[in-house]
């Protein structure tokens, strides 16, 4: 008999929740799109976002007045650093050592979670937004902290329905959100209102940290190279890839241990959740491979993962290089020291049986023979 593969969730679990940094009116909004449909065990949790973000509402207002009247006219003029790559692919190791070079800034945790409030209010609620967070992520055990770096993509959740984990939190529709990653059957109206809440959180962001150079890891861009170069036709490119095989492994584990910390419905069975991450995955990589002509050689810089954690100081010294950043031998230091003191988080190790290698190669061939990775 076939085993079924069941979600272990919490209920009572709620501080992990992402829909409690939401807006009031994003979350009737997403409520709304799910025809308020929302299970058992996801009552506590909406209960609890409702709470917060009835709460922070008035204070959404003022700042987004205080945002119209200092910073919505002014321009980012710095083009940022985006790094490119699927999820659990080392985007976020890649974008912490980043974040060590001083002269750039990037969206932290609490920036993040509060994204329509932070810039004027959110020291109010930095003591929630810590006590709800765990030391390391449910997935693996890289830090979590308020004040470290973070992928604006749970921001643009918060802001508004156009955002890939907006699908954990409401599974039933994940089809729809995943449509958010590469905009397949979107409306052009729906893009512009979605680069014109980028556009808006990202001069917050900015603007809070003095216009420094923005350095932005977020794994649906990867899909939307295109429209990031409508937006900063000057932006640099860092995308990292890994290995497939572990890809998938990683990406299971980490549905299980974090979309079970999100979600206000039952979720649908791990088949169906199977079949919705191999469809996002090759989708995200066809779009990619299909856009990266777009941006001119000198602003993409491609790496192995493998390769990089291997020797990161190296492969940070080529993409210096490359990419023309400058100063890496001012930060050659703070870089190893950085290093030091990730050299006790170690990549997993994965034993495949047949089968699952031979399912795995039947679903993801297309990157694997690319690549020539083998298991």
């Amino acid at each position: 008999m076939k085993k079924i593969h069941t979600f272990e969730i919490d209920p009572l679990d709620v501080t992990f929740e992402p829909l409690a940094g939401s807006t009031f009116t994003n979350l009737l909004r997403l409520l709304g799109q799910n025809r308020f449909k929302v299970s058992m065990i996801g009552m506590p949790r909406i209960m609890y976002s409702l709470l917060l973000t009835s709460i922070q509402s008035p204070l959404n207002v003022l700042e987004k007045r205080y945002f119209n009247k200092h910073i919505r006219d002014q321009k980012i003029k710095k083009p940022p650093i985006f790094i490119l790559g699927h999820w659990r692919s080392g985007t976020t190791y890649l974008h912490n050592l980043l974040a060590q070079d001083k002269r750039y800034a990037y969206p932290t945790t609490l920036q993040t979670v509060i994204p329509a409030l932070f810039l004027k209010y959110g020291e109010l609620f930095r003591s929630i937004v810590e006590d709800s967070l765990p030391e390391t992520r449910p997935e693996d055990n890289v830090a979590l902290g308020v004040d470290l770096p973070q992928e604006e993509e749970y921001a643009l959740g918060n802001l508004s329905p156009y955002s890939f984990y907006n699908g954990w939190c409401f599974p039933k529709k994940m089809d729809l959100y995943n449509n958010y990653v590469d905009f397949q059957n979107i409306s052009p109206k729906t893009i512009e209102d979605f680069k014109h809440i980028y556009m808006d959180y990202l001069k917050k962001v900015s603007y809070y940290n003095k216009y420094k150079r923005l350095i932005l890891k977020n794994p649906s861009n990867t899909a939307r190279v295109k429209l990031l170069l409508e937006l900063f036709p000057d932006a640099k490119f860092i995308f990292i890839y890994r290995n497939p095989y572990h890809v998938y492994l990683s990406m299971k584990r980490n549905i299980e241990k974090e979309m079970t910390l999100y979600t206000v419905q039952k979720p649908p069975s791990w088949e169906i959740f199977e079949k919705a991450m191999v469809d996002m995955y090759k989708r995200v990589f066809k779009k990619y491979f299909e856009e990266r002509t777009l941006i001119p050689k000198k602003n993409l810089f491609e790496v192995k993962y493998e390769d990089f954690v291997s020797n990161p100081l190296e492969y940070m010294e080529k993409i210096y290089k490359e990419l023309d950043l400058k100063h890496f031998d001012k930060n050659k230091e703070i870089f190893k020291k950085y290093i030091a003191s990730q050299s006790h988080i170690k990549s997993s190790k994965y034993e495949i049986d047949p089968q699952l290698q031979q399912h795995i190669l039947n679903m993801l061939k297309d990157t694997i023979d690319r690549w020539g990775y083998t298991i």
